[in-house]
């Protein structure tokens, strides 16, 4: 093969596309397309591939943004996991549910097309951040390991690429990134024991370009942080988030997740690399550049989860800003790979150095911290802000057994609700590091953050709250009740000379605050006709609309064979994002056996009148036949 003519057609293809980079005011830089575009696209998860997120559209502003109202929404899926990122390339909208890629008109909300997914083979997770984008094609990962290419025009798939093992447990949840006719994403699932790897493959035909494992073994450099026995099973390194690339230096920086066993530091020796950090890779070959690693040994699974966040400070010195599940923002220079500032950014505690067989209290917990969308740059004050979750856990340490396609945690997770648990968003510094403001949410942050020129940065909460706040003071500009937890991609874009919002709400992952609701996209603006909206139109092979319960309405048919087969699909969109799929448990509570310690009446009052975080479901997204049907399927496990 002529690497040469490869070379030169990627030259080529680089020359032939608009001017991706440009100097903002207090040492800023953009790397991608949105600011070329004036603002009328969101090509990537995080508009640029610095992983910015600014946005230079002004038209709302601080001085109008309190008269932002609904101008559509769509609901995408009845229930489940909504963390999509959107993109808009082109006039079109993108997003994902777990199964389903859809289009929609960003003015409208009119489905243009929708492309769904069989999956044929075991999923360990259930959640998907979103498309990425490159030569007029999607891509997307599934959880039982393929990635898929469609036109972005039509939906019509144009290849599909088995590129992991999902019965051991990887997964392909993270939004890909796409440039220069190459998509790179990486594998998930690193607390099943999966060990994690990125890969590059080429747009056009899917086939594999290079691969880099998150976990080393062998003779690959830092093998030797592991110090296990022969034969000891480890894994972890999952990507869980997008990746961020530097076109001008051709890198590209990849958040890596958690050892495995998670909670069990002493049964993997070293700092284990490259857990718990930011890989940076030569985008053309996958060859290992540098990295930098937030925390060595991880007992608190404390994943670097989040693409990082590029941007120059007023001397030009190339900064990385990176934030973690550990509560912290770092702040690298990439030069040096030096670090300048880490600044806390949720409650620090711990009533141990490691978990313990009795429990050991660590705040942030295991839902805590930054989680899959990161730091976005404030253009308008040289400043970085984050998005993180204050929530305690109490991990008690037991035994590491791995076993296929199983979270290998070794041990169990207690989350901790008194105090309940928040949010906050806060800006730092982009010089200093230091903290500018913090703003406490009524309910955890994982959704986006996206500054603006108009002075106005745009968030959301799981209690469902979309916020406006000022950039300079973090005073509330609009807080907007969505009764729908916002836990996706928060963008902003113009249509016809027209700004619009649009965030994604309705998501039972995470443990929601104050209602799921459908997943659905809203679309917000300044003079809108107001909050009734209108609805954009089902996809054609029918999307799901929220199925209605009420209380008081007729007694569910008995539990039956047909109804705990029923109840298995409401548990895989409903409940396993929590429980994990086989109802093993995850971030909430094993369920096996159940049948033994609860009767099927208190199950379904459980279901009916949640305790604790557990969300609540019924009435609206569950008919009380649904109760029953997951009742009987809960009660084989």
């Amino acid at each position: 093969m002529n690497l040469s003519l490869i070379n030169a057609g990627i030259l080529l293809i680089a020359l032939s596309l608009p001017t991706s980079s440009m100097a903002l005011e207090g040492g800023g830089f953009l790397a991608g397309a949105g600011s070329a575009a004036g603002g009328r696209q969101w090509p990537t998860f995080n508009n640029d591939y610095a992983g910015q997120r600014f946005s230079y559209l002004d038209q709302i502003s601080t001085a109008n943004v309190a008269g932002l109202a609904e101008v559509c929404r769509v609901e995408v899926a009845d229930g489940g996991s909504f963390q999509t990122g959107p993109i808009l390339v082109h006039g079109v909208m993108y997003v994902t549910t777990h199964l389903d890629t859809i289009a929609l008109d960003p003015a409208t909300c009119e489905v243009l097309w929708k492309s769904h997914y069989t999956p044929v083979g075991y999923e360990p997770f259930t959640g998907n951040r979103g498309v990425g984008h490159t030569n007029g094609r999607l891509f997307r990962g599934t959880n039982d390991g393929h990635l898929l290419a469609m036109d972005a025009r039509t939906g019509a798939l144009l290849w599909n690429n088995k590129i992991a093992d999902s019965s051991i447990g990887e997964c392909v949840a993270a939004a890909p990134i796409g440039w220069n006719g190459v998509v790179i994403t990486g594998t998930g699932c690193g607390d099943w024991g999966a060990r994690g790897r990125v890969m590059a493959f080429d747009a056009l035909t899917g086939r594999e370009l290079w691969r880099f494992n998150t976990i080393p073994t062998g003779t690959e450099r830092g093998a030797d942080t592991w110090d296990v026995p022969p034969g000891k099973y480890v894994g972890g390194g999952g990507t869980w988030s997008t990746f961020t690339i530097d076109v001008s230096t051709g890198e590209v920086f990849v958040p890596v997740g958690n050892p495995a066993p998670d909670l069990l530091p002493d049964e993997r020796p070293g700092d284990n690399l490259f857990t718990n950090s930011i890989v940076v890779l030569d985008v053309r070959t996958g060859d290992l550049k540098w990295w930098f690693q937030a925390v060595k040994n991880d007992p608190w699974d404390y994943d670097m989860a989040a693409a990082p966040m590029l941007y120059r400070d007023k001397a030009m010195r190339p900064i990385m800003a990176a934030a973690g599940k550990d509560g912290y923002v770092y702040r690298v220079d990439r030069a040096t790979q030096e670090l300048l500032s880490k600044t806390s950014v949720t409650t620090q505690k711990k009533t141990a150095p490691k978990p313990t067989p009795e429990g050991a209290l660590t705040c942030p917990g295991s839902l805590g911290g930054t989680q899959w969308n990161g730091p976005a740059y404030d253009s308008v004050n040289h400043a970085v802000v984050v998005g993180a979750v204050d929530w305690c856990t109490i991990m008690m340490a037991g035994k590491a057994e791995p076993v296929r396609g199983q979270l290998y945690l070794g041990g169990d997770l207690k989350q901790i609700t008194d105090p309940t648990p928040s949010g906050w968003i806060t800006s730092i510094d982009a010089e200093s590091g230091a903290v500018r403001w913090k703003h406490k949410t009524d309910a955890p942050v994982v959704a986006a953050v996206t500054p603006t020129a108009g002075g106005v940065i745009f968030a959301g909460d799981t209690a469902g709250n979309f916020l406006a706040l000022d950039s300079a003071s973090g005073a509330v500009l609009l807080k907007k009740p969505l009764n729908a937890a916002i836990g996706g991609g928060i963008i902003t874009y113009s249509v016809e000379d027209k700004q619009y919002v649009a965030t994604t709400a309705g998501n039972v992952s995470r443990v929601t605050f104050g209602g799921t609701g459908a997943p659905s996209i809203i679309v917000m603006s300044v003079g809108a006709a107001g909050d009734a909206g209108r609805s954009g139109s089902a996809p054609q092979d029918g999307a799901a609309t929220i199925a209605s319960g009420a209380k008081g309405a007729p007694a569910a048919a008995a539990a039956s064979p047909s109804h705990a087969s029923k109840g298995k699909a409401l548990f895989g969109k409903l409940c396993a994002a929590c429980h994990g799929p086989t109802g093993a448990g995850g971030v909430g509570p094993t369920l096996r056996s159940l049948s033994s310690r609860l009767t099927a009446e208190q199950t379904m009052e459980q279901i009916k009148n949640p305790r604790g975080t557990m969300p609540r479901l019924y009435p609206g997204s569950l008919t009380d036949q649904d109760v029953t049907d997951l009742t009987s399927f809960i009660r084989t496990l």
